[in-house]
């Protein structure tokens, strides 16, 4: 019995260079935001992309996300990148990542409420999550931690250290 490969194509974009996204790319949910055909899973659970290590890097500031994901693309990752904590989770449940960097404080679904439902999923419930966010409340890393973080960091990120924390959760 032969499976059929019809490629599920989820919420988000390749990250490949820096530039300014034109402003439909800043509409969420829309067909501007979907992934590339790398990230596209097919129904038997194949993917097209897997030999690289793939990062899902999640913030409401375009700039930044392309910052992290040019970061990690340099040390070998595929990138896709979401604008909305709502898009990440889309992109989440059609492709799985190895590796999930959010902003905390974002519109409509917030970075804890985006953990909790990554956690939530059968893919990701070990998964490293790492907050990367402005907020620098006293009990901000407590709660990243306890809506299923591993790791908690604040902007501005010196990029050694996001590289070198990616490095020990994903090894």
């Amino acid at each position: 019995m032969s499976m059929q490969s019809t490629p599920l194509t989820p919420v988000g974009r390749l990250a490949s260079t820096y530039y300014a996204p034109p402003t439909d790319a800043l509409q969420f949910g829309g067909e501007s935001s979907k992934a590339p055909r790398e990230f596209e899973q097919t129904l038997d659970g194949t993917e097209t992309n897997a030999g690289k290590r793939r990062a899902l890097i999640v913030d409401d500031a375009p700039d930044v996300a392309e910052m992290i994901a040019m970061l990690l693309q340099h040390t070998g990752y595929s990138v896709a990148t979401a604008f909305s904590a709502t898009d990440a989770l889309a992109t989440a449940q059609s492709a799985r990542f190895d590796i999930v960097v959010s902003d905390i404080g974002m519109p409509g679904m917030n970075g804890y409420e985006l953990a909790e439902a990554l956690r939530r999923l059968p893919d990701y419930e070990a998964v490293p999550l790492v907050a990367v966010t402005g907020f620098t409340m006293y009990d901000d890393r407590d709660r990243a931690l306890s809506s299923g973080f591993d790791a908690f960091l604040s902007k501005p990120i010196n990029p050694t250290t996001l590289l070198e924390l990616i490095d020990r959760l994903c090894h």
